[in-house]
């Protein structure tokens, strides 16, 4: 079930890192510290990579699913791109 803004806003440290899981890969990382940010699991090449896409508040969660799409997107178009650089990078 796909996160809401209640649960994100309402998402609290508590020792210990945690992941809330939203869909396709994004969730919201929450850090013993109690810091939040927007992460995106993917496989490159058959490697388990992770981008973060920003930080909560600030990234909304309309906002992380939208980058979330885009860099989706960017992934699937890579091999036909032919790009050399393996960073990938999310319009801010």
């Amino acid at each position: 079930m796909p996160l809401t803004d209640i649960q994100v806003r309402n998402a609290k440290a508590d020792g210990k890192p945690r992941k809330l899981a939203d869909a396709n890969g994004l969730y919201l990382y929450v850090s013993a510290a109690g810091g939040k940010s927007w992460r995106l699991d993917y496989n490159f090449f058959g490697k388990r990579k992770t981008l973060t896409l920003g930080s909560y508040p600030s990234l909304t969660l309309a906002e992380a699913r939208s980058r979330r799409d885009e860099a989706k997107r960017k992934l699937a178009e890579w091999p036909a791109a032919g790009f050399m650089d393996t960073r990938l990078r999310c319009s801010s």
